[in-house]
């Protein structure tokens, strides 16, 4: 397990063994014990070392965990070879807790083992392994422990726990009232990272623009999934909500691999009455998308009996390990993570006009929660926003000053935009309206952004899609970054100058 969880290479002293096996001799404890002891006279157990030296030149990992060394010869012998280097961990617990884990051990060895533990100890060898302890770097008591914690009091010791808990993590969530583009932006930051974790579920639907020309739609895998080299992790994280069909659909549409993509097993499941309750209830009264998702956390929050979690969907276990594990490993090889919120700021459960919410919290400390990333973990915060802040068509809600996409299609000279403003996720006409500049400073006093991503730049003067450079903006457009820096604080460091076409965001980050 330690091998395992840290990404080491594990190595046994029975593989080590193997090679010196007759031709058709079988692997018995009794065999190898005989065989270990007469290499152990022959070199005082420096054979260990030797054997495993070769294993190490063809293998450039950081970590190797030898199970096990059971005379003080073979450990000498490692520590000659490689120095501090070695660090020797020595699990001790009563006989009666060694007994009892034997059997278990047994009965799914993979070789012939010994009747009992004491016909395994009756062998001078394993007698005598108790004397190491005074020579261990570790010392670990195990009778009171399960095995996990075995795992974590021992990687702890050994120093290879992250506990600096050094920011690594940019946030990228939605200002406004969802629709604002997060996808694209996403899509364009996430070749800089190697983890991508998306949260929330299905009711969020977003595209992206590939190089390729094609238009993607994602509704459960981080936005940036097809982005650069198309190599980064992806995660799915414990607080998020699928629907499985959906989800698997995706991850065939992007050719995603098992190893590539983590679900984390508590994520919540949609199950097709989830959905035929919001459909006959919530899409009409308050504009719900009727994906499900909310019916499906209700269900969740009430620990309803027939909650299905994504560890009880078969389909799904290839793809299931816990995301503390992923994250863990992404903390201690330093890697860089990109967390993608969904919806907006606006539609926050708690913050935003209730009943025209969503069923979670769309702001970074809910997003942070349902993925497991603490707070101490964020090193940047990438609000993103719209030009004109949008609602989903319908009653969905209030907006402050509605226009029609008629007057935003004569102030910018944009055709087409009833056609193009369809919501990606129930193709109904988006509901439009002017600037919201409380919104906008409520979104910033819960987020703190460190960054904003201003889209449809497009929609205040079409001549931005022209633009290269930041300073060949419209006057106007210029005007509004500048009052929006002014009222959130944060700098606008990227800007959607068009959804459809390459180099459609002018980038002048600083980081």
């Amino acid at each position: 397990m330690l091998a395992k969880r840290f990404d080491g290479l594990r190595l046994s002293t029975r593989e080590l063994l193997m090679p010196s096996l007759q031709p058709g001799q079988a692997p018995s404890r009794a065999t190898l014990q005989k065989i270990g002891a007469e290499l152990d006279q022959a070199d005082g157990g420096q054979w260990v070392a030797d054997r495993f030296s070769r294993t190490l030149f063809s293998d450039r990992r950081d970590l190797f965990v030898i199970d096990s060394a059971r005379i003080a010869g073979q450990l000498d012998g490692l520590r000659r070879a490689f120095g501090d280097e070695v660090r020797h961990v020595h699990v001790t617990a009563s006989a009666d807790t060694c007994t009892e884990r034997y059997e278990e051990r047994r009965t799914r060895a993979e070789v012939e083992e010994a009747a009992s533990y004491a016909d395994v100890i009756a062998d001078p060898t394993e007698a005598q392994v108790h004397t190491l302890g005074p020579m261990a770097d570790v010392v670990v008591d195990t009778d009171q422990c399960s095995t996990d914690d075995v795992l974590i009091r021992a990687a702890a010791q050994l120093g290879l726990l992250d506990c600096e808990h050094a920011p690594c993590v940019d946030v990228v969530i939605g200002g406004e009232y969802g629709s604002e583009g997060k996808g694209n932006i996403a899509f364009h930051l996430a070749p800089e990272y190697d983890l991508l974790v998306r949260v929330g579920g299905p009711n969020a639907a977003h595209k992206v623009y590939l190089t390729t020309g094609e238009v993607f739609t994602h509704t459960s895998l981080p936005s940036g999934t097809r982005a650069g080299s198309g190599t980064a992790s992806l995660l799915i994280g414990p607080g998020a909500v699928v629907y499985p069909d959906e989800l698997l659909s995706e991850i065939a549409r992007c050719d995603v691999s098992s190893e590539r993509l983590s679900i984390d097993p508590q994520v919540m499941v949609i199950e097709n009455a989830d959905k035929e309750l919001e459909e006959q209830d919530l899409k009409g009264r308050i504009g719900s998308t009727a994906s499900g998702t909310g019916s499906a956390t209700a269900r969740r929050i009430m620990r309803a009996p027939d909650v299905r979690l994504a560890r009880d969907v078969p389909e799904l276990a290839d793809y299931v390990r816990p995301a503390t594990d992923v994250l863990e490993r992404a903390y201690l090889t330093h890697q860089r993570i990109m967390l993608e919120g969904t919806q907006g700021s606006g539609l926050s459960l708690y913050h935003g006009p209730y009943p025209y919410v969503t069923s979670r919290d769309t702001n970074v400390a809910g997003c942070l929660a349902e993925a497991g990333i603490p707070p101490a973990r964020v090193r940047r915060v990438v609000m993103v926003m719209r030009t004109y802040p949008i609602r989903v068509g319908g009653n969905s809600g209030p907006l402050t000053t509605e226009l029609g996409w008629d007057v935003v299609e004569a102030r910018s000279g944009v055709t087409g935009l009833a056609e193009k403003e369809l919501t990606s996720k129930t193709k109904k006409l988006r509901r439009v309206g002017e600037p919201e500049w409380d919104l906008v400073r409520k979104a910033a006093l819960l987020n703190a952004p460190t960054d904003i991503a201003l889209t449809f730049a497009d929609y205040i003067d079409s001549d931005n899609t022209k633009a290269w450079r930041f300073e060949q903006l419209t006057e106007e457009t210029l005007g509004l970054i500048a009052e929006i820096e002014s009222v959130t604080g944060a700098r606008v460091s990227l800007i959607s100058t068009g959804f459809m076409q390459h180099r459609g965001v002018i980038d002048r980050r600083q980081w």
